[in-house]
């Protein structure tokens, strides 16, 4: 079969990219909008040596949990930014919970029961949103796997209060990052390669280049500058720092849990936070972005024991940093850590590793890089922060066997 010829078959089993099934020909093929064992007719639209891509065109036989998507945006050919809005909620979180066991089984030599836990309704739970500005000046997100943009009206996942910034008119080609997270009204920040960044409000007027999102967590208000990193969730921040003051303080019993704290991908300080109020002695924290770094100094300024280092995270930066007993952190962007780093920091014979991942795929890589010094995954758990996605936010804890 070439690109775009039709054929009917049977789905097998959940995958990224949809469902996994057979072309006629034998060739496998990964189905957009499809669940597993449905049969659907099928267009192909990209073939390679191993493997092709396809998406439904019809379903013949459906899932049970199928359901209609809540998005007028969804659909074979359109938003590539939703993967899964034909699946209801339990059919969601047992493809989640599938993938990401058959990701740690296939990368990570693991055999892992992934149980998948939820963070509330989907509509409205997303408060950061980065899009693409279209040739007519309206905001847009690309169409799935190609460069076309899809021109959206609305987004379902978006904090209502945003909505009004898709019928106002952007300057062209650029970025435009809807934030509504923290104090205040929600705002834009637009990127254009001829011009420095901007700040607008969602009807497109410009803001103070001052502007700042002021976000209260767990009692504590935090600064995130414009070009910092923030959670796109809007339970996620609480949720995540939770889960790693937990890990923290069930360290295993011949480590005291007074121990200094390495936190690596530190960003605005966010679980450096966390960890200090919960009784952490003394907490480093490691950030490459200029942005974010001078946000955690405004954020963690002031606190005994708590320091900010502006450095990338990598071997040679991470040597002097790290000692035997600590407790590393490490909440990398969705390519996992750097090249080493895992070998780096289980040489340094840490008492705990917490990791936080948005990539199943990556974590399970970095995971089985830690077993090979002996360190092993001793507790997973697996939310929904990406709700109708492929993508789960994951907090793994790996001790030293």
């Amino acid at each position: 079969m070439s690109e775009n010829d039709e054929e009917t078959l049977d789905t097998l089993r959940p995958a990224l990219g949809g469902a996994f099934a057979h072309l006629s020909d034998g060739t496998p093929v990964f189905v957009r909008h499809a669940l597993d064992e449905e049969r659907v007719r099928i267009r192909v639209t990209e073939r390679t040596a191993k493997f092709a891509r396809a998406e439904v065109m019809e379903v013949l036989s459906a899932h049970p949990g199928r359901v209609e998507p809540p998005c007028p945006h969804a659909g074979p050919g359109r938003c590539g930014g939703c993967d899964l809005q034909h699946a209801d909620e339990a059919t969601q979180s047992a493809f989640k919970s599938r993938v990401l066991a058959d990701q740690l089984r296939r990368i990570g030599g693991l055999e892992v029961d992934v149980e998948v836990t939820g963070a509330g309704p989907a509509r409205g739970s997303r408060t950061r949103l980065r899009c693409l500005v279209d040739d007519s000046g309206r905001l847009a997100l690309r169409q799935a796997r190609r460069h076309d943009p899809e021109t959206l009206s609305t987004c379902y996942l978006l904090d209502e209060r945003a909505l009004g910034a898709f019928s106002t008119r952007w300057p062209r080609g650029a970025e435009v990052e809807i934030r509504t997270f923290g104090e205040g009204d929600p705002f834009a920040v637009v990127r254009l390669d001829s011009r420095p960044l901007e700040i607008r409000d969602l009807e497109g007027t410009v803001l103070h280049p001052d502007t700042v999102s002021r976000v209260e967590v767990s009692g504590q208000t935090l600064s995130v500058s414009p070009d910092s990193f923030w959670q796109s969730h809007r339970l996620a921040p609480e949720v995540l720092s939770d889960r790693v003051v937990r890990a923290w303080s069930t360290t295993p019993s011949d480590t005291p849990v007074s121990g200094r704290v390495v936190d690596l991908y530190s960003g605005v300080g966010l679980f450096a936070h966390a960890l200090r109020r919960a009784g952490a002695n003394e907490v480093w924290s490691v950030e490459s972005s200029a942005s974010a770094v001078r946000d955690a100094r405004e954020n963690l300024g002031g606190r005994r024991g708590v320091r900010v280092f502006a450095r990338r995270v990598e071997p040679r930066t991470l040597v002097p940093l790290i000692n035997e007993g600590d407790v590393v952190v490490c909440d990398p962007p969705r390519t996992g850590l750097t090249r080493g780093v895992a070998e780096t920091i289980a040489e340094a014979f840490p008492a705990r590793v917490i990791y936080v991942s948005c990539d199943g795929a990556t974590f399970a890589r970095d995971v089985r890089a830690f077993a090979e010094y002996g360190f092993r995954l001793s507790s997973l758990e697996a939310f929904d922060l990406f709700p109708l996605t492929e993508h789960l936010e994951v907090v793994g804890v790996l001790d030293r066997a």
